[in-house]
């Protein structure tokens, strides 16, 4: 019995608690077509205990899910977890931040829209470093370094082979906000303009002169799934990432997200954009 699943764990006990309040049976009608207890199917469903790709596809067939993209999505969860780099980090930083760096792990795409820090993904180390000395409350030095050296190791996502593709929305605020003096602020606009280049990054500039601005300035983290149904969103708070994942919740924001990128300037405008606030600093 698990006493503290991963948000990968709960997130498929929660589409698994989905397809079955989606058949109209209640927990103790499942276990029964599965001739297994009650308790079991409550447990399957918050992540307690282990389900095998069999049995999620069992679960589908008494469900009636005929959706084999989303059945198979579901299979592939539940393969035996490896132990990922994050788990180093698992006695030192909140399970959130380890739930993030596993969904961006998964994550087929990424989407992001910021309007007053670059995204974690695209910091610089430096720039990271005065993110976290600016915490409240605050941060010791050593709990400074542990996030600065996670929030670095995240990045390998967008290095490894196959990168994940990576769309950000970065508001001009954002590029003009100088932590920790021009010298970070110019190193960290200097990787951005870097990152751009890549063919899986695309960065848009929402500036100050346009004549919209979507989503009241929140911060946005989407990533998708293998099927549009497991896609997350993460809002980063100051007590740390909030996850959202229903239906009503995803829609909301795949819309946010394609109004601010309407509106935002092009990769190739936000390049040059970029450019001319780097040579004013």
């Amino acid at each position: 019995m698990r006493t503290n699943p991963t948000g990968r764990q709960l997130r498929l006990g929660t589409e698994l608690r989905k397809l079955r309040e989606r058949a109209g049976l209640t927990s103790t009608e499942a276990g029964q077509l599965m001739g297994i207890k009650q308790t079991q199917v409550s447990n399957m469903e918050a992540g307690r205990v282990g389900v095998s790709a069999e049995r999620v596809h069992t679960l589908a067939s008494h469900y009636d899910c005929s959706d084999k993209a989303l059945v198979q999505a579901l299979g592939d969860m539940t393969a035996v977890r490896t132990r990922g780099w994050w788990e180093e980090y698992r006695e030192i930083l909140p399970a959130g931040l380890l739930d993030l760096a596993e969904l961006e792990h998964h994550a087929r795409r990424l989407r992001t829209a910021v309007t007053v820090h670059m995204p974690g993904l695209f910091q610089t180390t430096d720039y990271a470093r005065e993110i976290f000395r600016q915490a409240v409350p605050e941060l010791p030095p050593p709990d400074v370094e542990h996030r600065v050296s996670f929030r670095v190791k995240r990045q390998a996502v967008l290095f490894r082979s196959p990168p994940t593709p990576h769309q950000v929305i970065i508001h001009e605020a954002a590029l003009r906000m100088t932590f920790a003096g021009p010298r970070v602020t110019r190193d960290q606009l200097g990787y951005l303009l870097d990152l751009n280049e890549r063919e899986h990054i695309a960065v848009h500039v929402l500036p100050f002169s346009s004549a919209v601005f979507p989503g009241s300035g929140q911060s946005i983290y989407y990533a998708e799934g293998p099927v549009p149904q497991l896609d997350t969103v993460n809002l980063d708070q100051s007590h740390g990432p909030v996850f959202l994942d229903a239906e009503a919740q995803l829609d909301k924001y795949r819309v946010l997200l394609d109004r601010m990128e309407a509106a935002a300037l092009t990769p190739e405008r936000s390049q040059t954009f970029v450019h001319n606030i780097l040579k004013d600093l």
